[in-house]
């Protein structure tokens, strides 16, 4: 059996442009003898329904001065090519390597347009295709130009070559090797980092009620999810805007993705008071530069091997916190309860030691494989308003379902500073001076509702606020995703 589609969850909108028709007093009449029991509260039936709380969880909040955040990460500290062809036979004494280096990144070109391999180093130099290797050592410095170099290497193995000419090999350095009262290495090396850099956006809302709607009683109490209540309707309407701007800070922040030169929010003079630039949000970023899983959800011990076979090879970051939909939640569940041997007969699934009085805990809150994973259930994804609904399966490329966070914080070089500093992987930077804090403004502006700024016999609340959301790190974060 399977849950019906009819009746179905709510997706209709209680937030209108207009004023809802059971706003209104349609059927009240004196002349009718019986009046119906009512409840005077609103009945909550969607529970919470914000679904901010994510960047609060992992991140900070912390002011910039700028319309452009920068920042510098750290590259790698040894230098591997993996496109270097040999040009000498099977069984060759010494080969000349055709390096062609990657086009971005940390480390690969030095200053004077060269390369990170050196007179005297040795060299660890394996087939791509095969495996087959040989350790050598450089013996004519590196020659050519950006993006194409050459190096000869002699071999220790008196076989020679191991491989065959024209065989496509990475190379990397593990040490050197000189002779006694020999002159020191030719050349040094400069430590590279990658700048990133992101911007924020502005993010606006408003509520406006008329004077005459805000001396008008109504019969039920209303509530919103931050404790606020009344009997007048406008309060539910202003609270509302208020926890619907806060979800935007929080998803504007996760969502957002930069405007292409050519894209029609970059040319569009529609709407000239439109944003046209973007900012790079957390899924665009990790998407783009950090760790995807194209499929679906890992299930099996085996699948987040391969997962933790990846964070290896990054930042191996001992702590991490999996935010996840319901269906990867239990995905997870599943996997682990497999692995008790009794997981099978329910006997001791969850709570291993459960009697006759204890509720059985089916839910797994962690687990440690390499490294150590939190499980955390991501409203966001589940809400059906939201990510909730977005069709699943290997043709649906766009559903997210989880997003790997390593916790703690890392060492960058802050712009604004001037220095190191440590900063959460993932952080909001909003707008602030002395004389304008942007992190969230709201004003009131009108003649009603206290305010006295205009002739409008109206109440307008104002709400904005200028951040963006800085991804450091990346290729330590992990996004779930449907689709290659």
């Amino acid at each position: 059996m399977s849950i019906l589609s009819t009746p179905t969850f709510g997706l209709t909108p209680s937030s209108e442009q207009v004023p809802l028709s059971t706003n209104y007093i349609t059927n009240f009449n004196f002349l009718t003898q019986y009046l119906p029991d009512t409840y005077e509260k609103e009945f909550e039936r969607y529970g919470n329904r914000t679904v901010s709380s994510f960047l609060r969880m992992v991140g900070a909040e912390m002011p910039s001065n700028s319309d452009m955040i920068k920042w510098a990460e750290q590259g790698r500290l040894h230098t591997k090519y993996t496109n270097c062809v040999a040009t000498a036979a099977a069984a060759a004494t010494q080969s000349v390597f055709t390096i062609t280096t990657p086009s971005t990144g940390a480390g690969v070109i030095q200053a004077g347009n060269q390369i990170a391999i050196r007179l005297g180093q040795t060299v660890m130099i394996y087939d791509n295709a095969t495996g087959l290797s040989n350790k050598g050592i450089v013996i004519v410095a590196p020659a050519g130009t950006n993006p194409t170099f050459t190096i000869t290497v002699a071999y220790y193995e008196q076989g020679g070559q191991a491989f065959a000419a024209s065989s496509t090999c990475s190379i990397w350095v593990y040490g050197s090797e000189f002779k006694k009262g020999t002159n020191g290495m030719t050349g040094s090396l400069e430590a590279e980092d990658t700048i990133f850099s992101n911007s924020p956006i502005i993010i606006k809302d408003k509520y406006a009620v008329n004077g005459s709607d805000m001396a008008q009683i109504g019969w039920v109490e209303v509530t919103t999810e931050n404790g606020a209540s009344g009997y007048l309707w406008y309060l539910k309407s202003e609270h509302e805007t208020r926890l619907r701007f806060e979800d935007y800070l929080e998803t504007a922040m996760v969502e957002a993705v930069p405007a292409g030169a050519a894209s029609g929010v970059a040319l569009q003079t529609t709407y000239t008071s439109a944003g046209n630039k973007g900012s790079e949000g957390v899924f665009y970023v990790v998407n783009d530069r950090g760790n995807v899983w194209g499929g679906g959800n890992p299930t099996t011990l085996s699948d987040w091997d391969t997962v933790i076979s990846r964070l290896d090879k990054q930042g191996a970051i001992e702590e991490n916190v999996l935010f996840v939909n319901r269906d990867f939640g239990f995905d997870i569940d599943d996997m682990l309860a497999a692995q008790n041997s009794y997981g099978a007969g329910g006997t001791s699934y969850g709570l291993f030691d459960n009697d006759k009085d204890m509720a059985l805990n089916l839910g797994f809150t962690g687990f440690r494989r390499g490294y150590d994973f939190y499980k955390t259930d991501w409203k966001y994804l589940n809400d059906p308003t939201m990510r909730g609904s977005m069709p699943t399966g290997a043709t649906a490329s766009g559903n997210i379902t989880g997003l790997l966070v390593p916790a703690g914080s890392t060492n960058v070089y802050d712009q604004v500073m001037g220095k190191n500093a440590k900063r959460p992987f993932l952080h909001v930077r909003y707008r602030a001076s002395e004389a304008e804090d942007r992190k969230y403004k709201t004003w009131i502006t009108g003649s009603a509702g206290g305010a006295q700024t205009s002739d409008l016999d109206a109440m307008e609340v104002n709400f904005l606020s200028e951040r963006a959301v800085c991804t450091l790190g990346a290729n330590n974060f992990v996004l779930f995703r449907y689709g290659a």
